[in-house]
């Protein structure tokens, strides 16, 4: 199995009708994906809607990931929490589990400064004792990871693997990749441009929906077919797009609902509800983008 790179969808987290995570469309849509050629899964993380999982929720997830993708596909678990112990008890719970990496925000809410970054991130790392992805995502932390707060976690932290890049700073793709970490761009629309200054692959969620659209990017790309891959990318963009005019969240548990013959709920709440009235028009419209 390769090294981690390539696609990777940010999978979103099935519920039931009472509001409770689906294991069997869990299983069901990672499934799916792994058919359709993905090389890994990052798990219970925004789009999996994260924080708003229970511990137990994120332990069944790492469950059932590491029974169904073991061996197939790597599979990255989200173990980021307000405080670092729940962080290592979810970190330890993963390594337990047999995933393969395990990836983390910063402290968010309260404020801290680089050593308390970088010590969090070194108990957590150390707990698992597995690879580590930092979680670069300021516009929900309120903490950006810039190269020099990187180069302070490389320095303590040996388990460091790479990160997710979700910050508006697109050149840090390149200064990642200068540092030697595998960094993977956090948008489903910069695939193709991060791959060209030195990004892995990339996570985000829509790719769970539609996981051969993306995987045909990579696949264009590696075989040096940038034509192919332009043309992909553009309509993967369309796909995107239209995943946010209906809400995000919802609309991604609906196409993955109708994809692997399962309801697959709706956004947690805060998160809003895909009213049911919009759905044929949100399938019609995606049909026409994938077909």
């Amino acid at each position: 199995m390769a090294d981690f790179e390539g696609v990777v969808p940010a999978v979103i987290t099935p519920m039931d009708a009472k509001g409770d995570l689906n294991e069997e469309a869990f299983g069901r849509l990672l499934e799916s994906n792994i058919e359709a050629g993905v090389d890994g899964f990052w798990l219970a993380g925004g789009s999996g809607e994260s924080i708003l999982l229970s511990d137990h929720e994120n332990r069944q997830i790492a469950r059932i990931a590491a029974g169904v993708g073991k061996g197939r596909v790597k599979n990255i678990m989200h173990v980021g929490a307000p405080t670092t112990e729940r962080s290592i008890k979810l970190a330890e719970h993963a390594a337990e589990m047999g995933i393969d990496a395990i990836c983390c925000v910063p402290p968010f809410f309260y404020r801290q400064g680089d050593e308390a970054i970088v010590e969090h991130f070194r108990a957590v790392a150390a707990a698992a004792d597995l690879p580590l992805f930092v979680y670069n995502l300021p516009r929900a932390t309120g903490v950006e990871i810039t190269p020099d707060l990187m180069a302070k976690i490389q320095d303590k932290v040996p388990q460091l693997k790479g990160l997710k890049h979700s910050a508006a700073t697109f050149a840090f793709v390149h200064s990642f990749s200068e540092m030697g970490l595998s960094c993977f761009i956090g948008s489903a629309v910069l695939f193709l441009p991060a791959l060209t200054i030195g990004a892995v692959g990339f996570i985000d969620g829509p790719p769970c929906v539609a996981p051969e659209l993306w995987v045909g990017i990579w696949k264009s790309f590696k075989q040096g077919d940038m034509e192919d891959a332009m043309s992909k990318q553009r309509r993967a963009y369309r796909l995107l797009k239209l995943i946010q005019e209906y809400g995000f969240v919802s609309p991604m548990k609906a196409l993955a609902g109708r994809r692997i013959g399962m309801d697959c709920g709706s956004a947690r709440l805060p998160g809003p509800a895909l009213p049911p009235e919009l759905l044929p028009r949100l399938f019609e419209e995606a049909d026409e983008i994938l077909r």
